[in-house]
């Protein structure tokens, strides 16, 4: 049985650079359930992280995982 992937996307402040991209892509990419992460990226702006995943996404999780890698998920 296949369940259909969730896309969840967040908002994003600090990130300025392809390094910023891959250092969120990577945090998040950790947390159970990620099935993919696409970041598009407004260079010292708010960038838009999407998180594809199998089940519904730990909100808290993901702001963790982002404010590991340095960054801040705005409301």
């Amino acid at each position: 049985m296949s369940t259909t992937p969730l896309s969840t996307t967040y908002d994003v402040t600090g990130m300025t650079c392809g390094h910023c991209v891959q250092s969120v892509t990577d945090e998040v990419s950790a947390l159970p359930g990620v099935k993919s992460v696409s970041v598009e990226l407004d260079a010292g702006g708010t960038s838009q992280v999407t998180v594809v995943s199998d089940e519904p996404m730990d909100d808290a999780a993901v702001r963790g995982a982002v404010d590991e890698a340095g960054y801040t998920v705005v409301p």
